[in-house]
């Protein structure tokens, strides 16, 4: 069993090339919820409905987010009726988060509530929440403390930040099958997403830290900074909020003791040296990925690597 942790766009990308590079049944992914919200009473999971539509190939590729195709004629109308309309919620993708608060409203937890969204899709690959438990993504500004979706959607990153907190996940709990799944695994990959707000959240969940600490499958994170840049949105704004260098090497450093082979772009070669002296290997490769054939070079060029 390949395990996968990863967040939502960017890691989004890998999980599509490692889908189609190996066995999808062999494939678990363990995602960030730490982004979950709650907005017309609907649960929302930007995250895994991101993996799930990617996975379906139904996913918006352009966008990084959404259903490709997706109209936004109820969110019109919810405008019309006074509502908000910052997260462009598409008709299709809709019907997914009724579907699930319709399932959590059941009694179904939110990993089997995945499940049956990702059987309805065909998503063949497993897909798990971190925790079935509420753990959330908190940005402090000066102006107090929002959600990361008012911060990264609403507000579109624009506002300071002086720190992040995962609310709620001293008492949460890993979702049932992850621990195992990183234990028994064969190999384990850690997507090029952001250390902060996706991979963040899912090591502050008990005992994933510890599991990946004491695998003996062989653990590989790919950088989801080039250059000293991150690929897409605030990571680098994040990682200095947070007390973290805003590199190559500084996400090197957060997953030291947790990985053993790290994957930076040829751009970050310079960092090969200090990232090898926190007992991380390295590997130097084209990680950025504009088409379907990186995506699946990277997958092939890292499952090689495990």
């Amino acid at each position: 069993m390949l395990v996968v942790l990863t967040g939502g766009t960017g890691g989004a990308k890998l999980v599509q090339g490692l889908g189609l590079e190996s066995d999808p049944e062999k494939l678990l992914i363990v995602c960030n919820t730490g982004d979950d919200f709650v907005l017309y009473g609907l649960n929302i999971s930007p995250d895994l409905d991101t993996i799930a539509y990617t996975l379906a190939g139904v996913a918006d590729t352009e966008k990084g987010w959404g259903i490709q195709g997706d109209t936004f004629a109820a969110l019109e109308w919810l405008e019309k009726y006074g509502g908000e309309n910052w997260f462009k919620l598409g008709d299709r993708d809709l019907a997914t988060h009724i579907a699930r608060t319709r399932l959590l409203r059941e009694g179904l937890t939110l990993a089997q509530a995945t499940e049956r969204i990702c059987k309805s899709l065909g998503v063949r690959a497993a897909l798990l929440p971190m925790s079935n438990e509420r753990v959330e993504t908190r940005i402090q500004t000066p102006a107090g403390e929002i959600s990361f979706q008012e911060y990264f959607v609403k507000l579109h990153w624009s506002v300071d930040v002086s720190g992040v907190a995962y609310a709620g996940a001293e008492a949460s709990s890993p979702t049932p099958g992850v621990l195992e799944a990183i234990r028994d695994a064969n190999g384990i990959i850690v997507c090029p997403s952001n250390p902060v707000t996706s991979i963040g959240p899912i090591l502050a969940v008990p005992g994933i830290r510890a599991a990946l600490k004491e695998t003996r499958a062989p653990v590989v994170a790919v950088s989801p900074i080039i250059g000293g840049a991150p690929v897409s949105g605030p990571a680098d704004k994040l990682m200095a909020a947070v007390g973290m260098d805003a590199s190559a090497f500084g996400v090197a450093k957060g997953y030291a003791g947790l990985v053993d082979l790290f994957a930076l772009a040829p751009e970050d070669r310079d960092w090969r040296t200090r990232i090898e002296a926190l007992g991380v290997k390295t590997a130097e490769q084209p990680i950025r990925m504009n088409s379907l054939d990186d995506k699946r070079r990277l997958a092939r060029e890292l499952l090689a690597l495990l």
